[in-house]
């Protein structure tokens, strides 16, 4: 019988491997570190310079239709037909105020839609600028 000659091999470390391992693990620790942090609670300290100037607020005022189809001007309870007065004594006392227009959410006991149209019809027609409120569109449920 034939015998062929076999030289045992000497047992060695392989590297590559050992190498793949040791950054799967520390690639591990690094993601657990970055999870760990809260960045929106760290403290930023904001800088103050002589040369800046006050930030100026631009003022507004809401107009708020309830689900019971009351109207509210800012914080004031108003019919239809005192909105338009309340308003423009607002934009005398200060010119650049902005008008929201706001809907409360949900379903209310009264079809706001007429309401919704005269107010936004009475407002165009004195010149008053409107933005209306409402939902981001990220925010809302696709339609199928």
């Amino acid at each position: 019988m034939l015998r062929l000659r076999r030289e045992e091999l000497e047992p060695r470390i392989e590297l590559m491997p050992l190498i793949d391992v040791i950054f799967l693990i520390l690639t591990f620790f690094i993601y657990a570190m970055v999870l760990m942090v809260r960045v929106d609670v760290l403290p930023v300290p904001l800088e103050t310079y002589a040369s800046s100037d006050e930030p100026k607020s631009t003022p507004a005022i809401g107009i708020t239709l309830r689900l019971d189809g009351s109207i509210y001007v800012g914080h004031d309870e108003v019919d239809l037909n005192n909105v338009l007065p309340a308003i423009k004594k607002t934009l005398e006392e200060e010119p650049g105020t902005i008008v929201y227009l706001v809907m409360e959410q949900g379903n209310g006991t009264v079809d706001r839609g007429p309401l919704l149209t005269g107010l936004w019809d009475n407002l165009h027609l004195a010149g008053i600028d409107i933005q209306l409120v409402g939902k981001d569109r990220e925010s809302l449920e696709p339609t199928q």
